[in-house]
């Protein structure tokens, strides 16, 4: 099984660069970082003409993690249990939570993350705590 990791920086402005380069790779599973996509917005059908299953967790222009399998996606999971949460809290006193962290179960039960961690900030950003 062939697995891989790539932070596209916008998946709607790459989705052709993305399927090319899956197929020349010859990538069984791709973890996505920062599609910066809501679901719906997201490109399947470039991924399914390529011959792949996607699934997304996008909320926004901003964040949003995704996977491409032609071996199968199951079990899939949105965040994780004690995420941190960013922004202005909600009316319970906790923080939004990002669309930064997806899982699935793959081929014979191999469990994988798409996680997308903040970068390029100063240390005492906000987003590292």
């Amino acid at each position: 099984m062939r697995v891989a990791t790539w932070n596209v920086n916008s998946v709607r402005a790459r989705s052709g660069r993305v399927v090319d380069w899956l197929q020349r790779a010859d990538v069984d599973v791709l973890a996505m970082q920062e599609i910066k996509c809501k679901d719906a917005q997201f490109p399947h059908e470039a991924f399914e003409q390529a011959g792949y299953e996607v699934v997304t967790h996008g909320l926004s222009q901003w964040n949003g993690v995704a996977f491409a399998s032609r071996i199968g996606l199951a079990d899939v999971e949105h965040d994780f249990a004690g995420m941190p949460g960013f922004g202005k809290p909600l009316p319970d006193g906790s923080l939004p939570l990002e669309a930064r962290a997806m899982a699935v179960t793959v081929g014979d039960d191999v469990r994988l993350w798409s996680l997308y961690v903040p970068n390029g900030r100063e240390l005492d950003d906000p987003h590292y705590a």
